[in-house]
């Protein structure tokens, strides 16, 4: 007689979601003491065993739809509508994250309001302040007549039910790490928790078509605390960047099912709240005085939207052994890359030198087109040299030295033209179909542009 399999249950962490063997009073992966449980194993699935119920089969149907595209709600906040792709989809489950402080309460206290002023059947759920300190925030960004409807609770199972009973067309949820569910043993924000409030919720959304804003805390890497798996459940995830010391705030979409991924919102943090800015390019550049060594002009594209921003380089003697290199709103693996291509292939060394990069106004450039504007502002300041005021610069660097096109090209000279830019430096292989009147000038690879802008190499 043949020996039926043994089914072991296994061992997981609470903290932090890793699978263990056996039980342990500490987890190995985390350091966290006593928060490994046991979990029942998985079932083995349809068709084991004598007389086993067999599955109901799935209708199946082709990628050919005359089904029309969901409808979206706008809320009238331009900004917040791009990032969501074109507006709100109903049944779509939102997950924004960012700094604490940065202002994602704030951002969503107002989208709230313009959502309700619309028509919408608006409800936001607070798990961090009492509905007395919501009211304040509205009262002093004046939304105290919005009709949005507040409660301040935890309880996964109280809230669930309450929108059951309301039936709202949105419901925002701050934060997802707040809440806890009486059926599992784990304290609030653990792996545990924060997958089983987010899985109830996604849930939720879709069965009953409310449209839900998860609100997350970010670890200090920046990334969304608690187990990556609901960055895949939920539809949309966005982030809020921006620095304390700017005004600029960044609303970023990662992924959207919806719409375009990696499209962003611009707003400026004001005394009345959050304030959307139409045009970014404008405000990245408006502080920017007489022309000086270190500074270039980086045509780049953020999701739909071309968006101009300064790149700004100090290159000074280094006392320390190991020069510094410090860089803020860039990559600091692709700055120490091209810092390599420039000394390999260029022959301009940057030994014994401190580097600062920086990007203006506090935003994030993760383009490798923007290559070309980095090594136009390293070389600027280590030159002494501006660039041209009226020049701007986009193009990806190879390993060689070459330059590489990007796309997109004709957007990027386009919004440069609305500023008042009259010459394009870009890669010599550059496909451009109509410059719109710009002058274009043409490098061949890294040591030609080094040579005819900054007569280096």
């Amino acid at each position: 007689m043949k020996a039926m399999a043994k089914s072991t249950n296994a061992f997981t962490c609470t903290a932090c979601g890793a699978s263990h063997k056996k039980w342990a009073g500490r987890c190995d992966a985390c350091g966290a003491w006593n928060t490994i449980v046991e979990e029942a194993p998985l079932s083995q699935g349809p068709g084991r065993g004598l007389g086993a119920a067999k599955g109901r089969a799935v209708p199946l149907s082709t990628l050919l739809t005359t089904e029309a595209p969901p409808p979206r709600h706008l809320s009238g906040m331009d900004e917040l509508d791009r990032v969501l792709g074109g507006g709100l989809v109903p049944g779509s489950a939102v997950l924004i994250g960012g700094d604490p402080g940065i202002g994602k309460s704030t951002l969503l206290l107002q989208g709230a309001a313009a959502f309700a002023r619309r028509g919408l059947n608006a409800v936001y759920i607070s798990g961090e302040e009492a509905s007395a300190q919501v009211r304040m925030r509205a009262q002093r960004l004046g939304l105290a007549d919005a009709p949005v409807r507040l409660g301040a609770e935890t309880n996964l199972r109280d809230i669930l039910t309450t929108l059951d009973n309301e039936r709202p067309d949105l419901a925002i949820i701050d934060s997802v790490q707040t809440l806890w569910s009486d059926q599992v043993e784990a304290a609030p924000g653990s792996v545990a928790q924060v997958r089983a409030a987010a899985h109830e919720l996604v849930t939720f959304a879709k069965r009953k078509g409310v449209a839900i804003f998860l609100v997350g805390h970010v670890t200090k890497e920046g990334q969304i605390a608690g187990p990556r798996v609901v960055e895949h459940m939920v539809d949309t995830v966005i982030y809020f960047e921006g620095e304390r010391g700017h005004q600029f705030r960044i609303l970023r979409s990662v992924k959207n099912r919806f719409g375009p991924a990696d499209e962003i919102g611009v707003f400026e943090m004001t005394g009345a709240g959050l304030a959307e800015v139409a045009n970014p390019s404008a405000l990245f550049l408006s502080e920017r005085g007489q022309p000086v060594p270190g500074s270039a002009v980086f045509a780049g594209i953020e999701g739909t939207r071309p968006v101009l921003t300064e790149v700004q380089a100090l290159v000074a003697p280094s006392t320390l052994a190991s020069p510094r290199r410090t860089v803020v709103g860039l990559d600091s693996g692709r700055v120490s890359t091209i810092l390599a291509v420039l000394e390999a292939r260029c022959g301009i060394p940057f030994a014994g030198l401190d580097v600062f990069l920086n990007v203006a106004g506090g935003m994030r450039v993760n383009e490798p087109a923007a290559d070309l504007a980095i090594a136009g502002a390293l070389l600027s300041a280590r030159e002494d040299s501006a660039l041209p005021p009226e020049a701007v610069l986009f193009g990806e660097i190879s390993l060689s030295g070459a330059l590489r096109p990007v796309a997109q090209a004709e957007n990027r000279l386009k919004e440069a033209q609305k500023l008042g830019f009259s010459q394009a430096i870009l890669p010599d292989s550059q496909k451009v179909e109509g410059a719109g009147g710009m002058s274009v000038r043409r490098i061949a690879d890294l040591t030609g542009f080094a040579g005819e802008v900054f007569g280096a190499g």
